[in-house]
Formats: structure tokens, sequence, C-alpha cells
């Protein structure tokens, strides 16, 4: 069972943050896969460095090397491929408002507030993303929150990355004790990976601190696959959801890992188990290196249907497609209705 007050929590979190596997030699030899057939692919790191958390290894399946886990952060030669339509900013992401700042939608602006991740999905659509020309420092920061107080029309802010719980909870404190102080935002959304693959990074003292905040705490986290969710990770969050966070989902369509019905059909129900509703299931972004991750349309399509089928509404999370410079994510058409 995961404590839940806080305390040395804190420290565990970074301290799996230092072990974190580098190597995917390492990561394989732990899982009992022979690196051999998939030696070839390993040179991908040098497009983006390879990093896998121990909690999250160990959901993986020992001596299975298609594990869908281990599919969506092992090195492969893949990623060199150069393919039509995949492009290194595929959001058009990469000339912001301010250092560190998007305002992509009108009610909406997003904090970029660390660079790195936990861990590095190959399938990251800023894996490309020049984190050293948004990393604003103290005065910069302040520029970004006057920019957030003179706009009126702002009613929400987005804390993303890299991984925003990469900060630590003083930091995080301090940024939410400046963002209460500005009268029209009603709402803090964090998006993260981080508990998912290092469920102690849910400590009290986050939890406590967003709990008593005036403005609605949501966190979306990123889950893909239903064994993402262990029994550690639902404990502390059915905790977190009692506390009055809200908690929702977001999941990319990716071939080999959740792309079958009856697999996005046990992550919905997992999720809900957790307390957790499901949200968006992404078309992947066109990001360079992670063509083959992705599924078509008419296949997304159909699995949606066997997934409205499948479940109540409710629990089917809208298929979408993020556009650069649209105002909103792009729906795409089932034709159908969640029953």
């Amino acid at each position: 069972m995961i404590p839940l007050n806080g305390g040395d929590l804190h420290i565990n979190w970074q301290k799996e943050l230092a072990r974190a596997f580098t190597s995917p030699e390492q990561l394989l030899d732990y899982l009992h896969i022979d690196p051999t057939p998939w030696q070839a692919g390993f040179p991908a790191r040098r497009l983006f460095p390879m990093r896998v958390p121990r909690p999250f290894a160990d959901k993986m399946r020992p001596g299975d090397p298609r594990d869908p886990l281990l599919r969506q952060v092992l090195p492969l030669g893949e990623e060199f491929a150069e393919v039509p339509g995949f492009v290194a900013d595929p959001l058009d992401e990469h000339d912001s408002a301010l250092p560190g700042l998007l305002h992509k939608y009108r009610s909406r602006v997003l904090l970029v507030l660390r660079g790195g991740c936990a861990i590095n999905c190959r399938y990251c659509f800023r894996r490309h993303f020049p984190y050293a020309d948004n990393s604003p420092g103290r005065e910069g920061w302040r520029e970004a929150l006057d920019y957030i107080a003179a706009d009126p029309g702002i009613n929400e802010v987005i804390l993303s990355g890299g991984d925003p719980l990469m900060a630590k909870d003083e930091q995080l404190a301090t940024l939410l004790d400046a963002l209460e102080a500005i009268p029209h935002l009603r709402r803090l959304r964090i998006h993260s990976r981080l508990p998912v693959v290092i469920p102690a990074r849910l400590t009290g003292a986050l939890k406590a601190r967003l709990a008593r905040s005036r403005l609605q705490a949501v966190l979306v986290l990123h889950v893909n696959h239903a064994r993402e969710v262990d029994d550690i990770l639902a404990e502390a969050l059915q905790d977190w959801r009692r506390a009055g966070i809200t908690l929702l989902n977001q999941s990319v369509l990716l071939a080999g890992v959740n792309d079958d019905a009856e697999v996005l059909e046990a992550l919905s129900e997992r999720l809900f188990e957790a307390g957790v509703l499901p949200y968006y299931l992404h078309q992947l972004d066109q990001v360079q290196g992670a063509a083959h991750f992705a599924v078509g349309d008419d296949q997304a399509r159909a699995l949606m249907a066997r997934l409205l089928a499948r479940l109540p509404g409710f629990l089917v999370p809208r298929l979408v497609r993020e556009v650069g410079g649209e105002t909103s994510k792009t729906p795409l058409d089932l034709g159908l209705e969640p029953r």
C-alpha cells in the first residue's frame, strides 16, 4: 500500500527519477529479454534520449519483447525513417506568445512549466520541442503571469511540459499562489504522465494544496493501456478524487499498443475503477520519428464504433485530432451517437 501523507513519499519519487533506465540494454536485461534482435534500433537514442522509471518497467511482462508498455519506450530503427507529413513541429508550437507560454485556445493558456519528463515516450509530439528557448526564468514567469492577468478572457491555465509534475511541490504551490491572485481564473489543469510511471509523485502535500485552492483543480493523466494502472496507482488516484480533484485521462491511439477494441475497453473500465473519466483518444500527432505508431482514420473509426457497442457513453473517450492553428481539438466524426 502506498503511503498518502507526503513526507518520505516526496523523496521517493525523486529517487525513482534518479534511478530510471536510460539504456535499452539495461532495460531489456531487467526484463529478461535478449537485446540482440533490437540492437539495430538502439542508436535512435541519439534522436530522442531514452528514460524509463523502474515502477513503469515493473508493469511490463518479463520476457515479452512485444509488451505494449515496452513498445512505447524502446528506441527502434523505424524512428530514422523519413515519412512525408511527419515533421518536427506537427502542432506549430515552436513559436510561442511568450517564452514558456502557449495561447492556442481563446480561454486557456498553456504554461510549459518544465522541459523534462520522467519518461520519454517514443511517440511524443514534443520530442523536438525547443525547451531551451522556453525556459523563461523568474522574470519570464512574471511576464507570463502579467500576460494572463491582462486578459480577462482567460479563465483556465494548463500546466504542461515536458511534465509539470517534475517541479517540486513547493514550486507548484508558489505558482498556484500567484495564479489564485488573478481574479478571472477559474480552473487549473495539470497534464501529467508522471503519476502513471511513478505513482509516488501523488504526494499528500500536493493533493492537500490543490484541494484547498479556490481554483477548480483538474489532473489529466496520460494512460494508454490498462496495465499502466496498477493497484498502487489506483489507490492513490481514488484518494485524490475523494479530495475533490477532477481526474481525467487522455490516451493516444498507438499501433501495437492499444489499436484493439478489447484493449481500449479494458482501459476505460480500469480508469473508471480508479476514479478517472476517459476524456480524449488522440489520433497520433505526426511528429518526425513516430510514423510506425500511426493508425489510419478508418481503423480508428471502426474501433470507436466497437467501443460504442461495448461501453456506456460516459466511458467512451472522444476520438480527436489536434491540428496546428485550430482553436480546438478536431473530433473525428463517427456518424454514431453514444448510448
